[in-house]
Order: C-alpha cells, then sequence, then structure tokens
C-alpha cells in the first residue's frame, strides 16, 4: 500500500554496549538509513535505559545518518531539549505519556527536531487524529513497548492499514515507523499494511552471520520500493 521509500532503522538498544562504535559503524557500512535510541524511564515503561549522553555518544559515531530519540518516559517535556542539544535529529513522544500533544509536538517543532507521535499496540488510531497535520512521522508499536527481543503483534497490521489510508485520504506528508518484532519474516507484511520505516534491533546487531548480513536480509525482504 505504501509506495513510500522504506527505511531501515537500527535500535541501539539492542547494540553491544561495549563495543558500541564498532557496531554503529558496521551498520552504519551496512546501509542503515538511520538509528534509534529508547529512552525508558522505569515509569511509563518498567525498564530503564539510554538518556542524553548516549544519545551524544551514538551521534558522534554516525556521521550525517539521521538520529532518532523515541521517549518512552513519564514526562517528555522534561526530554526535549536535552535530547535534542545531544544530537536528536527526530523526536518521538507517547500519546499516551501526555495530556497536552499538541503543545508537545510544538515544543519539539521549536526545539529545530523534527516531531513524531507514537502509539502503544492496544491505542486507537483515535488518540492521534487531530495532531496528524503536525507530525512528520507516526510510529506504531508491534510490541509491548519496553523490552526488546518480542514478538510481533499481528493485529497491529490492520491499524496500519487504517492509517496509511486516513493520511492518503488527508494528503499528509507522514512517514509509518513499525517497532517491534521487525524480522525477515514481519518485515513484508508491514510494509504491505502501509508501514515505510522500520526498527529493528536483535535482527540486525545479533543476526548470527553478524550486521551486514542482518540489514542485508531485512532489505531484500522488505520487497520493491
Amino acid at each position: 500500500m505504501s509506495a513510500r521509500p522504506a527505511h531501515l532503522v537500527p535500535s541501539i538498544l539492542s547494540a553491544n554496549f561495549g563495543c558500541l562504535e564498532r557496531d554503529l559503524r558496521a551498520a552504519v557500512a551496512a546501509g542503515a538509513d538511520r538509528f534509534q535510541v529508547d529512552i525508558m524511564d522505569g515509569h511509563f515503561v518498567p525498564n530503564i535505559s539510554m538518556g542524553p549522553m548516549f544519545v551524544a555518544a551514538a551521534r558522534a559515531h554516525i556521521g550525517a545518518l539521521p538520529l532518532e530519540a523515541h521517549l518512552m518516559v513519564s514526562r517528555p517535556e522534561q526530554w526535549i531539549e536535552p535530547v535534542r542539544a545531544a544530537g536528536a535529529d527526530l523526536i518521538i513522544v507517547h500519546a499516551e505519556a501526555t495530556c497536552h500533544l499538541h503543545s508537545l509536538l510544538r515544543h519539539i517543532a521549536s526545539s529545530g527536531a523534527r516531531p513524531a507521535v507514537a502509539l502503544n499496540p492496544a491505542s486507537p488510531l483515535a488518540l492521534i487524529e487531530e495532531v496528524l497535520d503536525q507530525v512528520a512521522m507516526v510510529l506504531l508499536m508491534t510490541v509491548e513497548p519496553g523490552f526488546g527481543g518480542q514478538q510481533f503483534i499481528e493485529p497491529v497490521l490492520a491499524k496500519i492499514r487504517r492509517l496509511r489510508q486516513t493520511l492518503l485520504e488527508r494528503h499528509l506528508d507522514c512517514d509509518i515507523e513499525v517497532d517491534g518484532g521487525v524480522e525477515a519474516s514481519t518485515i513484508a507484511r508491514a510494509r504491505q499494511a502501509g508501514a515505510n520505516v522500520f526498527v529493528a534491533g536483535s535482527s540486525v546487531f545479533a543476526h548470527p552471520q553478524g550486521i551486514a548480513q542482518g540489514l542485508a536480509l531485512l532489505r531484500s525482504s522488505v520487497g520493491p520500493e
């Protein structure tokens, strides 16, 4: 359904933190389109992960490629300026994390980053319908947020189709990203449903034949442009 170019986005959460420069440079060389840093606070999701210092560390190793920050936090407004200053080009906030989504997206835009909004698997599209004209991208989680290595939640495919149809009807220039369980066996179905940006963690950084082979398999599996 989606004629937009496909982009592969390795999730740094799955990289080897002891060899971060090696892993990121390998993914850059293998053709990653951009990278994602997952920021988790232990409140909005039960896990705790990276912060702005990690964004800055990643920025140093990926050259001019875009870097997106996925804020899985209870107070996203407190993270926007630090994450942007650390080098994030696109900042993703969860609709479920704020009562003031319009203002939050304006805050991101005023920081100089591109604003994006995310939805958990069970959250309805109605939560974001009124802000679709404010965002560069919608992230539809295809697993429950907070942990890597989960299985792809198939019913989200129908939500991807509905969102892509809405964007087409409203003539909005907006990417659809999926995150969670993205591997060779799921990426083509998500693409066919209308997604065009694909976050992949373990299927890239933990591929048994290495990072380059993991990205190559995803690229060949996503289907023609």
